[in-house]
């Protein structure tokens, strides 16, 4: 595809023309820079890094195991017995028979000699062909997402770990000779492993993590030194060189890049290249955070799982310029901390997350495993670094994550904070995610755009849809992202107006989706919210959308929830401004585990004692019960049940009533 071609498809959006024009200009000269890289691979693969000490491994080995400077994370550098009660069984596992949990596909066995290039799912095998001209997408059951998970080596940052706990050196030898291993079957610059700046940039985090904890061991030797010193240099100069930045638009790639950068810009002055590794990604680190963060505290790709993933990289990014006693200007504190009370905000009282927009499932250290809607770890650490207990949320236990990153310090400041207030109604504007909540009850409705400033790519057809949760259990759910490449259609369902807690009209979708083009949404709806009002006995807003203008006789989708406290309820109104005739299929997606039954014009669901009873205020007829998904993790799926009105006429309203209880209610 010609370069004309390519920034046609990619300019959608609030783009101006002068942006066009450089984004031209930059792209004709990254294929001059793809041509000096193909002649360079094999240099770049076979020498050594450029380091202001001497060439001899045993100096080099000397100085890198007793330096005190630069300071990693303060559980890294002090190590606690107790930091884990299953650790060192998982890491048991990861040595005895190769097998760990991988995204939400569960545990997996690798075989006894790791393929670092073959799929571990579909086994598709991955040519080492030269990165650029690997094509991502095949559609035919293999997902680069799934294997780039493997890649990223979170697995040897458990390893190492266990390693730093026990002082058992199989730990280490297992863990470097992954590493010998990973090295061989991935030369520079080919291959599927070296096809994404983001990737690189991850798996350089995990290795500076596990450098620092295997220093002590006596598997630490010249060898293992020029090993990760090699690999070092090849991470930064490739991500250096291969940059995910377009003057159209950046994301959460291109931040991951040149957090990375930052990363081994601080723990590597050592390294000739280190000054300007870091010089550019603390630059570029703060110039995206002004880009990338909305005024509200939000991750402007409307989607709460990327938030997770943008807020981790932006918290251990700053705690470790605050490590080294790197300054950063006082706003991007301030914003870091919006990021942190967005979070709090949008999360159940069971401290997880409804799942708006596309999740991953991305980690950014991943200590342990945590599925896409588990975000309250995240919180817990930013409230103890801040010092702050209101981003606290009430009964929040203590993270593993927290001793590692911030030590038994954090830990202590943990302890010590107060426990705060419940959680009040909320709203966030600019993310257009709105909560309300008494007590044990929430419901959270949606009214963001297609996210990238109107570009779309991790952005679902989700605009007015809601969830549900009382009494500590999740009522109506978002459906979650389940895969991306490995099935493009059921990419395509679970990003659908179908899928989601909506009205879908003339069976349309909100935004215009395309199958063959996962990680593309237009932008037509535009949800505009015009009323939010926040009481002691009810909560109310109204908001619309616009994504049905573009039908040949044009509709407004407008929708008002009311939610009064005392009566435990809520009310829905769906109003249809317009003309002409039109077909409406409302659909509401309950949580997996429900017992649901129906019964004239009206659906209850329950489970352990609580109660949803569902009714419809103006339709007699039955709903259908349709058989779909729920996602909670990637490559996690279960079968779930979605209740859909269907009915055809000219614009009105139709209403909804949303009652809950429990069981000693009931007594």
């Amino acid at each position: 595809m010609s370069i004309s071609k390519k920034i046609k498809r990619a300019v959608r959006g609030e783009v101006k023309p002068k942006t066009v024009v450089l984004e031209a200009v930059r792209r004709a000269r990254v294929w001059n820079q793809i041509r000096k890289e193909r002649e360079s691979l094999d240099r770049v693969n076979s020498e050594g890094p450029k380091l202001w000490l001497g060439k001899d491994p045993v100096q080099q080995l000397v100085h890198f195991r007793n330096r005190v400077e630069p300071r990693f994370f303060a559980g890294f550098t002090k190590q606690s017995s107790d930091q884990s009660t299953d650790l060192l069984t998982v890491a048991e596992q990861i040595v005895n028979s190769h097998s760990w949990e991988l995204l939400g596909f569960g545990l997996q066995n690798f075989g006894k000699e790791i393929e670092w290039c073959r799929d571990p799912l579909s086994g598709f095998q991955w040519p080492l062909d030269y990165h650029r001209d690997i094509p991502l997408i095949r559609n035919d059951g293999s997902d680069a997402r799934v294997l780039w998970e493997l890649n990223r080596l979170g697995h040897l940052n458990t390893l190492a770990r266990a390693y730093a706990v026990s002082n058992e050196e199989r730990f280490s030898e297992e863990c470097v000779a992954q590493l010998s291993s990973w090295s061989r079957k991935n030369p520079y610059g080919r291959g599927v492993n070296w096809t994404c700046a983001m990737e690189v940039a991850l798996r350089a985090m995990n290795l500076l993590t596990i450098f620092e904890l295997l220093k002590t061991s006596t598997r630490f030797d010249t060898d293992t030194i020029s090993l990760f010193l090699r690999l070092f240099n090849q991470h930064g100069t490739y991500i250096y060189n291969n940059l995910e930045f377009s003057h159209i638009s950046t994301s959460n790639h291109y931040l991951t890049d040149v957090a990375g950068l930052l990363w081994l810009g601080i723990m590597l002055d050592e390294f000739v290249d280190s000054e300007s590794w870091y010089d550019l990604g603390m630059a570029e680190l703060l110039s995206e955070m002004d880009k990338q963060i909305l005024p509200d505290g939000a991750d402007f790709e409307s989607s709460t799982g990327y938030h997770r993933f943008i807020l981790e990289l932006f918290l251990y990014s700053f705690i470790l310029c605050k490590q080294n006693d790197l300054d950063i200007e006082k706003k991007y504190w301030d914003k870091l901390k919006l990021m942190l009370v967005y979070m709090r905000g949008y999360l159940r009282p069971d401290g997880l997350a409804p799942l708006i927009g596309d999740s991953d499932s991305g980690q950014v250290l991943p200590i342990r495993h945590r599925r896409a809607d588990e975000h309250s770890h995240v919180l817990t650490i930013g409230s103890v670094f801040f010092r702050d207990a209101k981003l606290k949320l009430p009964g929040a236990s203590l993270p593993e994550e927290l001793l590692w990153i911030l030590g038994a310090e954090g830990v202590a400041t943990f302890n010590a904070l107060n426990e705060p207030a419940l959680l009040k109604s909320e709203g966030f504007p600019d993310a257009g995610t709105y909560v309300m909540r008494d007590g044990a009850l929430y419901l959270c409705v949606n009214t963001s755009d297609a996210g990238l400033n109107g570009r779309g790519s991790h952005g679902h057809n989700d605009a007015l849809s809601i969830e549900v949760f009382a009494f500590g259990r999740p009522l109506i759910v978002d459906p979650g992202t389940y895969v991306y490449s490995a099935d493009l259609k059921q990419r395509h369902q679970f990003r659908s107006t179908a899928f989601h807690s909506t009205v879908m009209i003339d069976g349309e979708e909100q935004n215009t989706t395309v199958e063959t083009m996962p990680f593309v949404i237009g932008d037509e709806a535009k949800p505009h919210v015009l009323e939010w009002n926040v009481t002691p006995e009810f909560d109310r807003i109204v908001a619309e959308h616009y994504g049905y203008r573009r039908l040949a006789v044009a509709i407004v989708h407008r929708r008002t929830i009311t939610f009064h406290k005392r009566q435990k309820e809520w009310l829905i109104e769906d109003e249809f401004v317009g003309e002409g005739e039109h077909e409406y299929e409302v659909r509401f997606h309950f949580a997996p585990g429900l017992k649901i039954t129906t019964l004239a014009g009206s659906i209850t669901a329950e489970d352990r004692g609580v109660r949803l009873v569902l009714s419809s205020l103006d339709l007699s007829g039955q709903p259908e019960l349709e058989t779909q998904a729920t996602s909670r993790d990637y490559g996690d799926k279960t079968e779930s049940v979605t209740a859909c009105w269907r009915t055809s006429g000219r614009p009105g309203k139709l209403r909804w009533r949303f009652q809950v209880s429990q069981m000693s209610d009931m007594l």
